[in-house]
Parts: C-alpha cells; structure tokens; sequence
C-alpha cells in the first residue's frame, strides 16, 4: 500500500497492523556517526505506552523496541535504520462483532471501500498503534536535532471543554494527562474517567514547541516548513484541526496585530 512514507532528505517509513506479529518503521538519511542511545528511544516509547495509568486503554503491551539495522557500536551508520515492535498482548477475539460492522469516527468504511476489504482487529493498518513507529522515528530525529540544538516538546493544552492556561515545561511529566498547566489537570483527569463512565470519549488540544529551530527550513511553495508539518500532523487519524502560531486567532485580528516587525538584536535581524 502506498501513502506509508513521509519526507526526502529525512524519510520515514511504517509498517504492520495493530494485531499483526508487529509494527516497525525505517529510517533513511540520519547521517553516519550520530549517536543512538537506545535508553533514550525507550524512554520516548514509554511516554507513548498505553496501560499506564486509569485514562488510558487496558492494553498492556510493553512495546520494546528492537533496532534490526542502521546502527553500530552506538553510532548511526548512515545507512537505513530498521526498528520493530512485536505485538504481544493483542486479543483479537475482541473484535470479532465487529467483523461485519463498520465504526463510526474509523477507517473501517473507508478501508473497504477503497480495497474491498479491511482488517477488523483494532482497524488494522488504521489504528493508532501505529504511532508508535513516528515516536521510534522521532527519537531518532530528536537525537539528530539535538547536535543543532533544537529541543521539541508537547503537552496537553486541553480536553473538551477544559483548557489550560500556559505551560511549564518542567512540570509536563508530572500528572498524568500530561497537562501543560498542572493547575487543570485534575479537572482534565476527572472529565476523562466521566466520559468512560458514560461509555463515551472526548476531544482534545495537543501543543508542540520547537525551540531553537534554524531560519531557512523548508521549501518556498508546496514543500514549505509548516506545510509539510501540516500533512505529518494530519496524517495521524484522530487529528482533525492543525494550528501554527496564533492559528485560527489570526482570522480575528487587524494585519498591523498579527505581522511581526522585524529588529535588529545583537547585530542580528530577529
């Protein structure tokens, strides 16, 4: 199936199925000589691990990673990075109702009608398991980035209808929800469990930073920086808004309020 690439200079490849032996990515173009520390790819697999705590699903799967190819003696080789996750705690028979039906807010029409068939067990290609491989690949990148200094995190910023107000990063890690702003974490927490009571779910706000990031990213016209974060944010399936900078605010406001001027700081434009 095509569509399971993302990227040129820097690609990324995915593939497997929720409840198939296992899922895995390749990464083609991190430069020879980059250091891999698998401990801190594990630390980013765990971040992303479900079962961890009472808001997220049951599912216990420790998603140990193993790193087939690309690396030697702890440095990158310059040659494609192979990473896999076995699938160990995947109960099929689940799904097994669901063989005939089709889920609303799934890929589950959308797969049978494009291919004539689909996998019922957990959507298959479809599921958001298959996440993990970006978060493996991503640690990746993030080890790259870090030799220019950039620094990547995200938090939660909100869930239905409870928002945060701002962000401390070193305080992200602390509650479960993984609240930018721990002040409305348990208020975030409590509508979570709520609507699992009620056997239901809720939407939510994810925000990102990138820190440090050089000028000069990206390309002019399709290809340009927050373009191409658009499509890799959008590919995710449960993703159905993307903002950058003050997003849909900007509607809202005057041209001479949104432009920045540019000034000169340290003898640097800025």
């Amino acid at each position: 199936m095509s569509g399971s690439s993302f990227g040129t200079l820097f690609k990324v490849s995915t593939f497997g199925e929720s409840h198939g032996v296992a899922l895995g990515v390749i990464v083609d173009g991190c430069p020879a000589g980059v250091e891999i520390d698998e401990a801190f790819i594990a630390k980013e697999m765990r971040r992303r691990k479900v079962g961890q705590s009472k808001i997220t699903s049951t599912r216990q799967e420790q998603d140990e990673i193993e790193i087939l190819s690309g690396v030697f003696e702890g440095k990158a080789t310059g040659c494609p990075i192979a990473m896999m996750v076995r699938n160990k705690d995947a109960d099929s028979s689940k799904y097994d109702p669901l063989r005939h039906l089709f889920r609303p807010g799934h890929a589950d029409a959308g797969f049978f009608k494009k291919f004539g068939l689909r996998d019922h067990r957990g959507g298959g290609r479809s599921s958001g398991r298959e996440t993990l491989c970006r978060v493996a690949a991503g640690a990746i990148a993030k080890l790259f980035l870090a030799h220019s200094g950039v620094e990547i995190f995200g938090w939660v910023d909100a869930v239905g209808s409870i928002r945060g107000k701002g962000v401390q990063r070193n305080r992200i890690e602390e509650n479960i929800v993984r609240a930018g702003d721990p002040s409305s974490a348990p208020a975030m927490e409590a509508a979570i469990l709520e609507a699992r009571k009620r056997g239901d779910s809720l939407g939510g706000i994810v925000s990102l930073r990138a820190e440090h990031v050089p000028a000069g990213l990206g390309e002019p016209v399709f290809d340009k920086l927050d373009a191409d974060i658009a499509k890799a944010m959008f590919s995710i399936g449960t993703v159905k808004g993307v903002e950058i900078g003050d997003g849909f605010n900007v509607a809202t406001k005057k041209g001479s309020e949104h432009n920045d001027a540019f000034v000169m700081r340290d003898g640097t434009i800025r």
